[in-house]
């Protein structure tokens, strides 16, 4: 896998564009400040997998099912 380029804040804000079109192309883009990383810039993915377990970042909440509740119904 090929080194991802890096550029420091400086060149970055000068050269955004050309590190737009970097990413475009699928490579990622490290941004350092004085030499150390402090983000990666990589290609947007549309459409992220979550079919494995634990994916969702909160857990499910479950309610009862209140439609047989008389004092929850619309026509009482």
């Amino acid at each position: 896998m090929e080194a991802a380029a890096q550029y420091d804040v400086h060149e970055a804000s000068t050269h955004i564009a050309a590190i737009l079109q970097l990413v475009a192309t699928g490579q990622e883009v490290i941004i350092t400040r004085a030499g150390e990383p402090v983000a990666k810039v990589v290609p947007f993915t549309r459409n992220v997998p979550r079919t494995a377990r634990g994916s969702l970042s909160e857990p499910v909440v479950f309610f009862e099912d209140r439609a047989g509740d008389a004092s929850h119904d619309a026509r009482a």
